[in-house]
């Protein structure tokens, strides 16, 4: 016998099932949508925070304003010490990219933008700094932890088979050869070289030039400006209206900004970065990063 109650609950039932499959189809139609509109000609602000390990947030965002007609200036707000090579090196790209489908982009630079913060500044239109702004720190810098002896006190000991010499380069079971050193500052070197081009062309400075100051250092947003690294100094603000004004749209612009990420972005992020901590910290890494 069927009760009116069973009923009840299996429409019940029924409804919250037709309810998540309704969500999830909204989800993935919007994952493969802009995921913003606009109401108007506006600036598209693009926030680049932390340590740079996962491109695909920031590419993302600059792949869908460059296809929005309504937006003809990006600023990107860079407060980063850097971070992955391969990482920087996609949202570089993806800003020239942006730049050659008719985009202007403003990098505006926080408390720091250093190293690969740097590196991404370096293709946009225009640099704006703070005259305290933590900038520069132009190189590579690569960590490996080595605890030997702290095995050998505790009795730890590592059985490794390996295809070639130098597949076990900067295990922290013993100390780097010299063959391997060689190894690791050739592959820095290389790395540096990209860094340099990448300067160098973004700026249009003479490499010579460029190398006098491509040492690691840091310096303030006022010396950047000095050297020719950094266009204006000014705030956050001040490129705001920059760009405002490079669109024609006056200062004080409309803004858009996408605050709440896809739901696919956000769990996929977590997920990535979560990863990445655990893999920045406990093994070695090559970065363009400014360590303090």
């Amino acid at each position: 016998m069927i009760y009116r109650r069973d009923i009840i609950l299996g429409l019940g039932l029924l409804a919250a099932v037709a309810g998540v499959f309704l969500i999830a189809i909204a989800l993935l139609v919007s994952a493969g949508g802009d995921g913003f509109s606009t109401s108007g000609q506006s600036v598209a602000l693009i926030n680049v925070q932390g340590g740079i390990f996962d491109p695909m947030p920031v590419v993302k965002r600059l792949e869908r304003y460059m296809r929005n007609d309504d937006i003809p200036v990006i600023v990107i707000r860079l407060n980063t010490p850097g971070g992955g090579i391969s990482a920087t090196q996609e949202i570089y790209e993806t800003i020239l990219k942006s730049r050659k489908m008719g985009k202007i982009v403003i990098a505006s630079m926080g408390s720091v933008a250093a190293s690969g913060g740097y590196y991404i500044a370096a293709a946009c239109d225009t640099v704006v700094a703070t005259p305290g702004t933590i900038t520069g720190s132009i190189g590579v810098i690569a960590n490996f932890s080595e605890f030997s002896e702290l095995f050998d006190k505790i009795g730890v000991t590592f059985n490794t088979r390996k295809s070639g010499r130098f597949k076990d380069t900067g295990s922290t079971s013993r100390e780097m050869r010299d063959d391997e050193k060689a190894l690791i500052d050739s592959v820095i070197m290389d790395s540096y070289d990209q860094f340099l081009e990448a300067v160098c062309e973004g700026r249009t400075l003479d490499e010579d030039y460029v190398r006098q100051y491509a040492d690691g250092r840091v310096f303030t947003g006022r010396q950047a400006k000095e050297y020719g690294f950094v266009d204006i100094l000014g705030t956050y603000q001040d490129a705001i209206d920059l760009a405002g004004e490079l669109a024609g749209l006056g200062i004080n612009p409309p803004v858009v900004e996408e605050k709440e990420e896809l739901f696919w972005e956000m769990l996929l992020e977590g997920a990535s970065k979560a990863l990445i901590r655990g893999l920045d910290t406990s093994g070695p890494g090559i970065t363009y990063l400014w360590k303090n």
